[in-house]
């Protein structure tokens, strides 16, 4: 069973997400906020799998609620109906491990809930697009110094992670088992000591080991 919460500021969306994700036999709600407090205070006392984390919200924005909840162990799923580059990013960095719009549609939320609870990053095509110019925007890296250690297999599957391949084509293009590109993504999560794919992604562009097309 895959335990959510859901924090929104609108308690309409709050209780159409609570109708959809109920109505899934391996998902359960454990509780609702209206604030980025009320979310972190509800995360910290339920420790959920993942929390659908609205960015605008009173007292405490979606952000700032999503990096008080870094090392809590549940995966923040960000929802939002501002398709802007400095939420993107900023979810992100603070550690977000999905980002939707809120137009998705619902069987591409439910879907997003479980791939992220599993530990897989996940962003909308527009967002990736948004993020991709956002990095364009860096000026270049001087020399990826955050990668010292990482071998170069594992520079390869690290690239291939912030290309937006899966596991099961990361080992097909570099002709590796399944347990293979695990076991080096593993090792590539310890290294950089990122939290998830989405973390990975991000150290791939800033380092400058990926660059936008």
């Amino acid at each position: 069973m895959i335990r959510v919460a859901v924090a929104d500021d609108q308690a309409l969306l709050r209780a159409s997400f609570r109708l959809l994700l109920e109505a899934e036999p391996d998902l359960e709600v454990v509780g609702e906020a209206g604030t980025g407090v009320e979310a972190v205070a509800l995360v910290e006392r339920t420790r959920p799998d993942v929390v659908l984390m609205d960015i605008r919200m009173p007292v405490l924005d979606g952000i700032e609620a999503t990096r008080r909840l870094t090392g809590s162990g549940t995966r923040v799923l960000v929802l939002t109906t501002f398709d802007l580059d400095e939420y993107v990013y900023a979810a992100l960095r603070a550690g977000a491990s999905g980002f939707l719009l809120k137009d998705t549609r619902p069987t591409e939320l439910l879907t997003a809930v479980r791939l992220v609870a599993a530990g897989e990053a996940l962003l909308a095509p527009s967002v990736t697009r948004r993020l991709i110019t956002q990095f364009a925007r860096l000026p270049d890296p001087a020399a990826p110094a955050v990668l010292t250690g990482v071998t170069e297999r594992e520079r390869e599957v690290l690239t291939l992670i912030a290309r937006g391949l899966s596991n099961a084509e990361i080992a097909d293009r570099l002709t590796l088992s399944p347990a293979t590109v695990k076991t080096h993504i593993g090792r590539l999560l310890a290294k950089l000591q990122a939290r998830d794919r989405a973390q990975l992604v991000i150290t791939a562009y800033e380092s400058g080991l990926v660059r936008p097309r």
